[in-house]
């Protein structure tokens, strides 16, 4: 089985971390359902071109995590993750995705309501792409209103632009 992994050695992070965090995303987002039998430790090593240790490490520590589970003699296979962890690791996603972006224009010199108005320029651009996934349709984020110069979605854009413990908002 081809799992669909990218590993950069120009990437400063290590490879069994990027090998993990994709893997992991790749189990998480239900793209690898529970049951799926993973390639073995030497096959996966050799299809990204990587240490048998790495990959050892990677379904170790995921393992560890509750992620997967090795039957011996058998392999290693995705295990049952409930939809709560599914739902947390989705938000956790997100939300450090923004935490990036809003770190990255602080360190530009963007103030806060520059950031806030940045981000419903993007989320407006994206759901007017077509670009809004069936689940945003369900939720109504699709179709977005501007107020004044706050985009209705609850608890988002306020939450996303507060800075850091210790952090003045003007790093």
């Amino acid at each position: 089985m081809h799992i669909p992994i990218q590993i950069s050695p120009d990437n400063p992070e290590p490879l069994y971390h990027q090998i993990q965090v994709q893997l992991k995303e790749l189990i998480l987002s239900g793209h690898l359902p529970e049951g799926t039998l993973l390639p073995s430790i030497r096959e996966f090593a050799k299809d990204l071109s990587c240490s048998v240790i790495t990959i050892r490490r990677v379904y170790q520590d995921l393992e560890n995590e509750g992620i997967l589970r090795t039957r011996q003699g058998t392999g290693t296979f995705v295990a049952k993750v409930g939809t709560v962890t599914r739902e947390q690791y989705r938000k956790e996603a997100v939300v450090e995705a923004m935490k990036d972006a809003l770190r990255s224009g602080l360190r530009v010199g963007c103030t806060i309501e520059e950031l806030k108005q940045l981000f419903e320029e993007a989320l407006l651009e994206i759901t007017n792409e077509g670009q809004g996934t069936p689940m945003n349709r369900q939720r109504g984020t699709d179709n977005l209103e501007m107020k004044g110069s706050t985009t209705e979605v609850p608890g988002l854009a306020k939450a996303a632009v507060e800075p850091e413990e210790g952090g003045n908002g003007n790093e």
